[in-house]
């Protein structure tokens, strides 16, 4: 099992700065991926951007060049830092932990962190 707890969420003005932080416990050794997933009111969850073991990064095309993850192993804790933030960014964002076992994929996921972009 792993254990997920976000943080650095809260209100920014457009155009401004947030860093998300997601700190990993429990059977962190088994994780594959981590990443950061967001839903909008009225929308589905999408992915945002992620981080393989080995380091590789993803990211979606409306975050491109505004947003960067990143990884503290020590802290067994990955970051989002959001640039340059727009209305549209609002959502609630997740944290996320995969695990690949095979053909089957667990997934654990954060309790969410509420980032609201508004003047």
């Amino acid at each position: 099992q792993v254990q997920l707890v976000e943080s650095g969420g809260g209100l920014v003005q457009p155009g401004g700065s947030l860093r998300l932080s997601c700190a990993a416990s429990g059977s962190i050794f088994s994780i594959n991926a981590m990443g950061w997933y967001r839903q909008a009111p009225g929308k589905e969850r999408e992915l945002v951007a992620d981080i393989t073991s080995g380091g590789s990064t993803k990211y979606v095309d409306f975050v491109k060049g505004r947003f960067t993850i990143s990884r503290d192993r020590a802290k067994n804790t990955v970051y989002l830092q959001m640039n340059s933030l727009k209305p549209e960014d609002t959502a609630v964002y997740y944290c996320n932990a995969k695990e690949y076992r095979g053909l089957v994929v667990n997934d654990y996921w954060g309790q969410g962190t509420q980032v609201t972009v508004s003047s």
